[in-house]
């Protein structure tokens, strides 16, 4: 069953919806080399960045280290969030926000050995349910909503 493809007002309602809702996101990052890697994490979005962490010795936190560039999405194919952008690592992260991230997600960083925040800073974010909506996917371009 499809339904009709959703303006763009309300495709960026429910994608911030997600953002505030959803736990996990893929993650995919790359190599120097170009060799991807492709892992689960859980997320905290904060209105404007999302906050991940993972293991400091693992491709993904070496990759995000080395070059910053990242692509997750959100939900699943017929329903999915694509957001583009990059990270860095978020030292000193303040208490109530590592907390909310562990009420969130149900796992916290600070009670692992060595596990960093990194916080990604969408440049691009897309969503689409459909191949009818696959045209007006962008829903932040450059940073800024288009709404």
């Amino acid at each position: 069953m499809t339904t009709p493809p959703r303006p763009l007002a309300q495709r960026v309602q429910d994608t911030r919806r997600r953002l505030d809702e959803d736990i996990d996101a893929w993650v995919a990052t790359a190599d120097g080399a170009g060799t991807p890697y492709l892992v689960p994490l859980s997320f905290l979005w904060d209105g404007e960045t999302l906050l991940i962490s993972t293991a400091a010795g693992n491709p993904t936190a070496r990759n995000l280290r080395a070059g910053g560039q990242v692509r997750l999405t959100i939900g699943q194919t017929r329903d999915v969030v694509l957001i583009e952008g990059s990270a860095v690592v978020a030292d000193g992260i303040a208490d109530d926000v590592a907390d909310a991230f562990a009420n969130k997600t149900g796992f916290d960083p600070r009670a692992q050995r060595n596990y960093p925040y990194f916080r990604i800073r969408p440049d691009l974010i897309q969503a689409w349910r459909e191949v009818d909506e696959i045209a007006g996917r962008d829903l932040m371009v450059d940073g800024k909503w288009l709404t």
